[in-house]
């Protein structure tokens, strides 16, 4: 029979644990700053609110409950008052950083959302370990407004790991570039002139718009944005615009855009509608010395030359008429191969004056 007593023997069946060791315990009390746990020692484990989480004021029993199974830290072996000081938190932070030095070396892609905007980049966490984001590191391009990532999740990969100096960066721009070229690739195996895609608009300038396709961008010159005439791209489009355009022309990476469809060509039945002798009205365009453009619809303009205003001699057109005076007119000559129509308002005056003499003499 053992000379040793049920304490000393109860003792011995307990396991032996030292600062440093990981233990696994069950949660027996939860405080709103304090968990206690059962850890198999003949002390309990404790682990404060600052040892658990980064929260301040956290109410650990929102937290955590009863009968829960936790992993933590020895920080004490005796904390002073015959317990067990563990950390939870310290523990996830070294597994957190363990697994970052594996995701640094196999350059595992991670997402995160974005927790802090800097004046130099973005800060986001992971495992507790705060991962920063270079500006330059953010996007594939010079971003202006850091701020939109606010909240937002991020993909990057860990190009530098230094937990001694807590340096931890992250990069974003290597994956967009790499998609983007991925993207490029496929765009251009399959685009083909005369085919209809769907893009976004990116940029709005006085001569036109870039329009993203999707891995490349396309522009949309201010002379292919309709049939008719526009004055100013950015009081027709807006960046975040969705758009379905024609490829025009395809010249090495460049891209060439329309908007001009063919069956909404206005010149399709234009033979019909503009034969010669048949009298029209539109608007003056613009103005040249020798003659007003009037418009008769939008992208068919025809020419009113300044011997055909009126009987009587004109200077020029600027003289008599106006932008946007509406004018009546016969049509005199259509070329529909170089789209060019004629128009003239003293051959309809000359029409009118017999049946005005006939009214007369009646």
């Amino acid at each position: 029979m053992s000379d040793l007593s049920f304490e000393q023997l109860l003792e011995e069946s307990l396991k032996t644990i030292s600062n440093g060791e990981v233990v696994t315990g069950k949660v027996i009390s939860v405080k709103e700053d304090e968990i206690v746990l059962n850890i198999g020692y003949k002390a309990d484990g404790i682990i404060t609110r600052n040892e658990y989480t980064n929260t301040p004021n956290a109410d650990l029993r929102e937290l955590v409950h009863e009968g829960d199974e936790l992993e933590a830290k020895v920080v004490k072996v005796n904390d002073g008052e015959g317990q067990v000081q563990l950390s939870y938190k310290r523990l996830q932070a070294e597994k957190g950083s363990k697994m970052l030095e594996e995701a640094f070396e196999n350059k595992t892609v991670l997402k995160a959302p974005v927790t802090q905007v800097l004046s130099g980049g973005l800060g986001v966490m992971v495992d507790d370990t705060r991962i920063f984001i270079p500006a330059s590191l953010v996007s594939d391009g010079y971003e202006r407004n850091l701020e939109k990532y606010a909240g937002q999740e991020v993909e990057f990969v860990i190009t530098e790991f230094n937990p001694r100096r807590r340096r931890v960066i992250g990069d974003c721009k290597q994956l967009i570039v790499a998609k983007k070229a991925k993207m490029r690739e496929e765009l251009f195996a399959h685009l083909e002139v005369g085919q209809r895609i769907e893009g976004t608009v990116k940029n709005v300038t006085d001569f036109g718009a870039f329009i993203d396709l999707g891995g490349a961008d396309g522009l949309l010159h201010i002379s292919e944005m309709s049939w008719g005439r526009i004055e100013n791209p950015k009081k027709v489009f807006k960046s975040g615009d969705k758009v379905t355009v024609l490829v025009k022309d395809i010249d090495g990476e460049k891209i060439a855009l329309s908007l001009k469809f063919p069956e909404c060509d206005p010149w399709a039945n234009a033979a019909e509608k503009y034969a010669v002798g048949n009298v029209v009205t539109g608007k003056v365009a613009r103005m040249t010395d020798f003659g007003a453009f009037v418009e008769l619809e939008d992208g068919v303009d025809a020419l009113l030359h300044v011997s055909q205003i009126a009987k009587e001699h004109i200077e020029k057109p600027s003289d008599v008429l106006s932008i946007g005076q509406e004018i009546t007119a016969k049509v005199v000559d259509f070329d529909g191969e170089a789209k060019k129509i004629s128009l003239s308002v003293k051959a309809l005056q000359a029409d009118q004056e017999p049946e005005q003499e006939e009214n007369i003499e009646e």
